[in-house]
């Protein structure tokens, strides 16, 4: 979630993002009433943790089949295999069918930098062959 509130700030991509949802100035974020941004958050916090336990197994299973083990390296690159074979391309048949193609772009390379850190901090973290 904090790279997601750095990479949508409102210095950063978010005034990109909203326009290429289809959002004009006049539409103010999260003023759909308290019920929808509650569950909008749990939901948001529920896929932050769902991620992240997906990407443990993921490292390790790859950490047993990569001489060595686990590194930063080999779990980044995890991370980045995830993103092109599973995220990227199923989360852009949805944008490109909603004429949202930009918005795919912006969205994406939240996502691109979020699965590789999320590998490489893992990797990282335990000793080679550890995972």
């Amino acid at each position: 979630m904090d790279i997601g509130s750095i990479w949508f700030s409102p210095k950063a991509f978010f005034p990109a993002w909203w326009k290429a949802i289809g959002k004009t100035d006049s539409d103010i974020p999260g003023m759909a009433g308290s019920g929808e941004m509650v569950k909008t958050f749990g939901l948001t916090i529920l896929a932050s943790v769902v991620v992240p336990v997906f990407m443990v197994m993921m490292v390790a299973a790859m950490g047993k089949v990569t001489p060595g083990g686990a590194t930063a390296l080999s779990s980044a690159l995890t991370g980045l295999a995830l993103w092109v074979g599973f995220v990227a391309p199923s989360s852009l048949t949805n944008r490109v069918f909603a004429g949202q193609l930009k918005a795919w772009v912006l969205e994406i390379g939240f996502h691109l930098v979020t699965f590789i850190l999320f590998g490489a901090i893992l990797g990282a973290w335990h000793l080679p062959g550890q995972v």
